[in-house]
């Protein structure tokens, strides 16, 4: 079992980007495929990309997700924001090689970073 934090979210302006990092401890997180998620409020939460375990990166879109395998983490940048990217974003990890975008694949979940975008 891998425990995850979230961080780097915050007030972001339309047009803006930003870089939100997954943290691991108790495992290696390259041992891992991971999720981005996203819940926006009164909404289910949705699937932006996922990175398999044995990628270095994915992308879609204005999505792009990158391991950094010395610091345990994984990234996710996103960029063009816009206000209907104001949601809580998520990272989840779980160990079969295979990349999911469903929510039921995953076995450990972060708390979870809040992403606004406002002007």
């Amino acid at each position: 079992q891998v425990q995850l934090v979230e961080s780097g979210g915050g007030l972001v302006q339309p047009g803006g980007s930003l870089t939100l990092s997954c943290a691991a401890s108790g495992d290696r997180l390259d041992c891992y495929s991971v999720g981005w998620f996203r819940q926006a409020p009164g909404k289910a939460r949705e699937a932006i990309i996922c990175i398999s375990k044995f990628s270095a990166t994915a992308a879609k879109g204005r999505f792009f997700s990158s391991r950094n395998i010395a610091k345990n983490t994984v990234s996710l940048q996103v960029r063009s924001l816009e206000s209907e990217d104001t949601a809580v974003y998520y990272c989840a990890a779980k160990r079969s090689p295979a990349c999911s975008l469903q929510k039921t694949s995953y076995g450990d979940w972060g708390q979870g970073t809040q992403v606004t975008v406002s002007s």
